[in-house]
């Protein structure tokens, strides 16, 4: 239930963002959600995997534990400070980069200023996540959305595009206080697990994983953000437009697998030690998921001229040839996942950086190569092709753990 409370959220905040700022205002708000998610990441270290897998795998020992919470605390706090003084200092600079006006920089000041909050409110939801307490994780996050709508139907009521930039801002850093809440009352907590000296050794194996969370960030976000300017000068602005509306639907209708994803299963190959029991978990995925995923996209497919009325205005009507190939792209890149997650699960940092590099770049290319070809449809038939290639590439890779008859 709260999982589709989240989603009904996103799709009417997408609906008065749609209404009050038409294809091309949804264009630059996607623009700064993806400069915006980039700095978030880098804002604590990029350990939330990395918090989320040890505190899985530490869950027996207390002391570890202890070490782990207060090395993260410390990482984050010293990340956020840093990041947040360097985005209200060149504001005006990531303005102008991003957006390619000076306007919108006191929303970048805004989240400057607001980083830390942001900072701390993901490293207690990575720790809720690693003691797999579901149901506090569920509601953080189904708050976070609620609030999210309000920040965006309130601000974009009155201030249109710029709103819709400081509902973004805001609304990651006001959560804080919800998950601090909820944190304190939970039976594991205590002060002193924040105590701890600052452990070089927890902090390198954080390291790995924040080197696999950077590559991620300064891929897949770099790579939408030149995607989004090559069709804007190629084809127009609108269009641009069209494609981020698409993508908002995607993942909108994916955001209960990914919490799924996220929350039991990351956890779960975390805390697997032989490869049956990890291959028997994979299995199990593919036969509960992939299903899912089918129907998903076909009832999607099949209601795409009613979903564009519902989430968006009839100046959105042409996104209706982008639903096909993106719905493909979404299939393959699930099934992709549910084996790439054991890079994460497994800390395998050289292969998943390698990977990230490799297949965003293939997608950059693949992007230009097929707009050119075939217009703004392009871009998603690039999508779709991209993520089979990975699939592909996956199977290959841990065939021998996923074919493997051997105990």
């Amino acid at each position: 239930m709260t999982t589709f409370i989240r989603i009904a959220s996103g799709f009417v905040a997408n609906k008065v963002v749609a209404m009050f700022t038409g294809p091309a205002g949804v264009a630059i708000i996607g623009q700064f959600a993806n400069f915006v998610s980039i700095v978030l990441t880098v804002s604590n270290g990029a350990i939330n995997t990395g918090v989320v897998k040890y505190t899985a795998e530490y869950d027996e020992s207390e002391f570890k534990q202890k070490k782990l919470l207060s090395t993260a605390l410390k990482i984050s706090i010293g990340c956020s400070v840093f990041f947040g003084s360097l985005l209200f200092l060149l504001a005006s600079y990531f303005s102008d980069l991003i957006l390619k006006t000076s306007i919108y920089e006191n929303a970048i000041r805004v989240l400057g200023l607001t980083i830390i909050f942001y900072s701390l409110n993901s490293l207690l939801i990575s720790i809720i996540n690693g003691k797999r307490q579901i149901k506090q994780y569920t509601i953080v996050n189904t708050l976070g959305s609620v609030i999210g709508l309000v920040f965006t139907v309130v601000l974009v009521y009155f201030y249109k595009t710029e709103g819709a930039l400081y509902s973004i801002v805001l609304s990651q850093s006001v959560i804080f206080f919800v998950t601090m809440f909820f944190v304190i009352k939970s039976d594991w907590f205590n002060w002193n697990y924040f105590k701890r000296p600052f452990s070089v050794d927890l902090a390198k194996k954080l390291g790995g994983f924040s080197m696999m969370a950077l590559v991620s960030v300064f891929t897949a976000p770099v790579v939408q953000i030149l995607l989004r300017n090559m069709v804007i000068s190629k084809v127009n602005l609108d269009a641009a437009g069209y494609w981020q509306g698409m993508m908002k639907v995607s993942d909108g209708y994916l955001l209960l697998i990914t919490t799924a994803l996220s929350t039991y299963y990351l956890p779960k190959l975390s805390s697997l030690k032989n490869d049956k029991d990890i291959r028997a978990e994979m299995f199990y995925g593919y036969k509960i998921i992939m299903p899912t995923v089918f129907v998903g996209c076909s009832i999607v497919y099949f209601c795409r001229f009613l979903i564009i009325k519902l989430l968006y205005t009839n100046s959105f009507v042409n996104m209706q040839e982008l639903f096909l190939f993106q719905l493909i792209g979404d299939f393959f890149k699930i099934a992709a996942w549910l084996i790439a997650y054991l890079m994460l699960a497994k800390a395998m940092t050289k292969l998943f950086i390698i990977t990230e590099i490799v297949f965003s770049l293939t997608y950059l290319i693949l992007g230009y190569i097929c707009v050119d070809i075939f217009g703004l449809i392009g871009i998603t038939i690039a999508f779709a092709i991209n993520y089979f290639i990975y699939f592909v590439f996956m199977g290959c890779y841990f065939r021998k753990l996923i074919f493997s008859k051997n105990e």
